[in-house]
């Protein structure tokens, strides 16, 4: 049986943390590599950038020193204890990070970032209706956990006791969601993260190499099939 406790207090008493020691930073120049990609190839021009639930604050570390944002400010929510520690580490002249929660204010940005965020939620429906006022543009990156390989391995419960997912989604649930939500939907781009992982076995590089040839032919199917790839969209 699950403790329905952990749900909330996982990130704040150590447990996250303790799981995930870098809270994820590791990634972070690549989704930021993502997140830039998707705004460059629909050619929008930025002024101010926050995130809501920006963890340990590198994502946005990361996208600041881009040249392409070198007029931008950077705004960083977080309502984590243990997270926000490590953002203070990261503040910078256009580098701000606040323990607030972003919801609650009547603060807005010419583009939002929900980086990996909503799918922790348990309201989430909720969450996503009220996030619309807070960005003209907004930038999403949502893990895809659901795929036939996953639920034979039985993934989504490691997902869950792992790094905290309480929902799960597949390509076309991802843009349902949003679209229910009463977001316009501007672009959408699998991101391949199964791509920058190490293949240390033989299992591991059969696993990529078939993910490779699959994704080349669609992305969707890879993902629906396999998994291994995330969904960015920008929506308004």
């Amino acid at each position: 049986m699950h403790d329905s406790t952990k749900i909330t207090s996982r990130y704040n008493d150590g447990d996250y943390l303790a799981k995930n020691e870098d809270w994820h930073v590791a990634d972070s120049p690549w989704k930021a590599d993502q997140i830039d990609r998707i705004i460059k190839r629909n050619g929008i021009t930025l002024s101010s950038i926050c995130e809501i639930g920006c963890g340990a604050g590198e994502v946005l570390r990361q996208l600041s020193l881009k040249t392409a944002y070198e007029k931008v400010e950077f705004y960083g929510y977080e309502i984590s204890d243990d997270a926000f520690a490590l953002c203070t580490t990261r503040e910078a002249d256009r580098l701000h990070y606040y323990k607030k929660n972003l919801l609650d204010l009547e603060e807005k940005y010419d583009a939002l970032l929900c980086i990996d965020v909503f799918e922790h939620v348990e309201d989430y429906i909720g969450f996503l209706k009220l996030l619309k006022s807070k960005g003209n543009y907004k930038v999403f990156h949502i893990p895809l956990d659901l795929s036939v390989l996953s639920l034979i391995r039985g993934r989504p419960l490691y997902f869950r006791e792992s790094v905290g997912h309480l929902h799960y989604f597949t390509p076309d649930t991802a843009i349902a969601t949003l679209s229910d939500c009463g977001y316009e939907i501007i672009d959408v781009m699998h991101t391949p993260w199964f791509a920058e992982q190490p293949s240390k076995t033989v299992k591991a590089k059969l696993a990529k190499t078939l993910r490779s040839v699959l994704y080349k032919a669609s992305p969707k199917l890879m993902s629906t099939w396999l998994g291994g790839s995330s969904l960015m969209v920008l929506a308004k």
